[in-house]
């Protein structure tokens, strides 16, 4: 009668010890599938509205107005590489002598990192060139390049909203131009700001 008793108070360790060793075991498995509920996306498309100064243009009195856009593929999660395109052709205000039109694509290496909450930041490097048209300018293509910064704020997961802006440097030949360019011989530098909407897939 006591070993009966004895054997079942040994086989009721075991019975209330299962459950936590299950438990133990499951644990991990639900944390690492809510770990897992951030999406991760290797790409991101930009548009939005640009703008140009035109430090490249003699008596220009005004900057350009136009549109900007991107492609950036990711690797990880602080650097990607993108591609970056713009064409500015509506003027500020009146007054620009000529019709100068802004053509720009540029690619190179960003980084960008959560600051706080759904607001994050980025900044890129650019390299490429810059075209001038409605000028008297040979060659109209330019070798151009720059830095930038910018902040996304996130409405949703693969929509956020952003705000950036770069200073670019040109370097268009002054000779048999001198009526169109700057008066910097060598290169002029130009800001650049955007506004518009990233989608992230």
């Amino acid at each position: 009668m006591k070993r009966t008793f004895l054997l079942s108070i040994l086989a009721i360790f075991p019975a209330a010890l299962m459950p936590l060793a299950a438990i133990s075991q499951i644990l991990p498995a639900h944390r690492a599938a809510a770990e897992g509920d951030e999406p991760s996306f290797k790409y991101e498309l930009y548009a939005g509205f640009g703008y140009t100064s035109l430090n490249n243009v003699n008596q220009s009195r005004s900057g350009l107005m136009g549109v900007n856009a991107s492609v950036t593929r990711d690797f990880g999660k602080y650097f990607g590489i993108t591609a970056d395109g713009g064409y500015y052709k509506y003027a500020t205000v009146s007054g620009n002598p000529g019709s100068p039109v802004v053509d720009m694509f540029f690619m190179g290496p960003v980084i960008h990192a959560n600051l706080y909450g759904k607001t994050s930041g980025f900044i890129h490097a650019l390299l490429g060139l810059e075209h001038l048209g409605g000028e008297t300018v040979t060659p109209n293509i330019s070798f151009a390049g720059g830095f930038g910064c910018g902040l996304e704020y996130s409405v949703s997961k693969r929509l956020s909203i952003r705000a950036s802006g770069d200073d670019i440097g040109s370097a268009f030949s002054v000779t048999g131009n001198s009526s169109a360019l700057g008066y910097s011989p060598h290169t002029t530098f130009g800001a650049r700001a955007t506004v518009g909407a990233v989608y992230k897939f």
